[in-house]
């Protein structure tokens, strides 16, 4: 199998939580080292690979995809760098702080005939997958509404300062923000409109950390919420359609077991346990059916096998800078509707 040499452009908690341990499993790819600015911490873990003490260094050695895995305001002046060295790219959500920006990542790859592809890897967590199953089996009738959540308790700032200063790359809108818009946006398409309510919750906060998002489709609406202060978790994807509903919590466990440090493998891995299963109330054929339904299994590896295949087969990405560029006109719509407290069309 041909190897993808690869390099990481940090190793914090994304590069050794969510991206060596895929790259390192995957025969098709070859772990060469990360850039590390203070810490020296990934030859802890393999030993063998290089820690750069530059992105110069980095971008002149033997790499052929590079993970710009940086802060969110970073990734345009980075992701530009890697893609003028001749480079693929892997571009960690948020995939930039503008529409611009995005676009012009994205007319920049095609234009060195590079793959550019976005980190938005809750497109294969375990619920997500499930609820993207029940649509598409059309078992809800047309659908009316869909309301996600990515929600959690903690009245706490985080103590990664990137994130609670202001600056251009900060704030939930833009942290967790970009994980449900692009499920969204992968379910239903582009919406004809958004109405956003962006707000400050936490005491001391700098920066947004409660979000509202509404997109407005021609016959149904989508709501997207995030925050801090839910101690009491809804249901993560509540679906209604003209037949019925489904309701599933958020289940999926790859992010805590890789925190763990435990190792993904293509059995046994992203597997929900039983009580976490969604409940689906709805007509087939006539007749009222109220049941839990199992849960798909998830697997972070679907990405990177993507990637794979796209640099050496030259197929599409699996999430691509398109993809990126639509979450990125969600983003700057929900900005402008919260400011001035109306709806902005697409």
């Amino acid at each position: 199998m041909q190897k993808i040499k690869t390099a990481l452009l940090s190793y914090g908690m994304s590069g050794k939580v969510f991206h060596a341990p895929f790259l390192s499993f995957h025969a098709g790819f070859e772990l060469i080292g990360s850039w590390e600015r203070s810490k020296k911490l990934i030859n802890h873990d393999f030993p063998e690979v290089k820690s750069y003490a530059t992105i110069e260094e980095l971008l002149q050695d033997d790499v052929d995809l590079v993970v710009v895995n940086t802060p969110v305001e970073t990734h345009y002046d980075y992701a530009k760098k890697v893609l003028l060295a001749g480079k693929h790219a892997i571009v960690e959500k948020a995939f930039t702080t503008t529409v611009a920006q995005a676009q012009e990542l994205s007319a920049l790859a095609k234009e060195k005939g590079l793959k550019l592809a976005v980190f938005q890897n809750r497109r294969w967590d375990s619920d997500f997958k499930t609820v993207q199953k029940i649509i598409s089996d059309e078992v809800l009738g047309e659908i009316v509404e869909a309301e996600f959540h990515f929600d959690r308790y903690n009245p706490s700032l985080s103590p990664k300062r990137h994130k609670e200063t202001v600056n251009s790359g900060s704030g939930i809108l833009k942290d967790l923000g970009p994980h449900i818009i692009d499920q969204a946006l992968c379910l239903f398409g582009l919406p004809n409109s958004v109405f956003a309510d962006i707000r400050i919750t936490r005491e001391h906060s700098l920066v947004d950390d409660y979000i509202d998002i509404v997109l407005y489709y021609a016959t149904f609406r989508v709501r997207l919420k995030a925050g801090f202060f839910v101690r009491e978790a809804n249901p993560a994807y509540v679906i209604h359609g003209k037949k019925g509903s489904f309701l599933k919590h958020r289940g999926d466990i790859q992010e805590d077991e890789l925190k763990l440090g435990k190792k993904p493998n293509l059995t046994t891995w992203g597997i929900e346990p039983l009580e976490k299963e969604g409940l689906l109330h709805t007509e087939i054929n006539g007749e009222i059916v109220k049941k839990s339904i199992s849960t798909l299994q998830g697997n972070y590896y679907t990405f990177f096998d993507g990637v794979y295949n796209s640099i050496i087969n030259n197929s599409l990405e699996p999430v691509t800078a398109k993809d990126g560029v639509h979450v990125m006109q969600i983003i700057e719509a929900s900005i402008e509707s919260s400011s001035q407290k109306k709806v902005v069309d697409l």
